[in-house]
């Protein structure tokens, strides 16, 4: 799935694209995503210009005067911005269409993405409503880490991607924060002591920084939006890396199923 850095990358992209251009419609051509794309989608959108396009987690919300699109690529989408009759491709979901000619096309072969709309009536949208700060914000930090984890017994690798308490650290970046930090990924959260934490929360934005200085990992489906793989995934110290060395004391990378996931960490380095 595209993590954070991937659709911060997506967002980057298509923003020159979008940003002070007219929207004259949109395209559906199929509406069974993950969940059903709004019906009324086309007239909502047009001749609305667009103020911005902004991300919250992994969700990208292009902002128009009377609501938010809101996108989320799920397991393999991807956007492209292409002159509004070429040619199709297989999973060409849906256009919006843009007034100089050109239309942000969603692709998604699963079609486990999104598009939905979020009126500007106050409200939040619920997907966005309990979400915990951004990682490279100034409101993630180590205290608050500390504090939240008091008692709690779940390895910190699950309370790290846990999105209410942190957004968008997905199972690449955390595998790789948690080798930086020195820490084991199967540790109790609440043993986890405020120095560590401390350590843990620069790493996390060390990691997820260089990730958006490299475009993105590369894992499967996922291109930047002009077509281009991203880069860091050739820099990866334990993700992926079963068995092979680490890159600071050579012992053997171990595989170990945390909270569902597979988790990739070095049995000497991190404790």
């Amino acid at each position: 799935m595209p993590e954070l850095p991937e659709v911060e990358t997506t967002r980057r992209g298509i923003l020159p694209a979008l940003q002070g251009r007219r929207l004259i419609g949109a395209d559906v051509r199929e509406s069974r995503l993950r969940w059903p794309v709004p019906e009324a989608l086309s007239n909502l959108v047009e001749e609305q210009p667009v103020l911005d396009v902004k991300r919250r987690a992994k969700y990208l919300l292009i902002e128009l005067p009377n609501g938010d699109i809101v996108l989320h690529l799920g397991m393999s989408g991807s956007l492209r911005v292409v002159p509004a009759d070429t040619a199709l491709r297989k999973h060409d979901h849906l256009d919006l269409l843009i007034d100089d000619g050109h239309a942000l096309r969603f692709n998604d072969p699963r079609r486990f993405g999104l598009l939905l709309w979020q009126p500007h009536d106050g409200g939040v949208h619920p997907l966005l409503a309990h979400l915990g700060p951004e990682p490279l914000s100034d409101d993630f930090s180590a205290t608050a880490l500390y504090q939240r984890s008091r008692k709690l017994k779940g390895a910190v690798k699950n309370f790290i991607m846990d999105q209410k308490t942190v957004v968008g650290v997905g199972n690449i970046y955390a595998s790789e924060a948690l080798f930086r930090a020195g820490i084991d990924p199967r540790r109790a959260a609440g043993r986890v002591s405020l120095a560590r934490y401390q350590s843990l929360v620069g790493h996390i934005r060390e990691v997820l920084e260089d990730a958006l200085d490299s475009g993105g990992s590369t894992l499967r489906d996922f291109l930047r939006p002009d077509g281009a793989p991203g880069y860091f995934v050739q820099s990866l110290n334990v993700y992926d890396r079963h068995n092979e060395p680490c890159t600071r004391c050579a012992t053997p990378i171990r595989r170990e199923v945390i909270g569902q996931r597979a988790s990739y960490f070095c049995p000497q380095c991190q404790h």
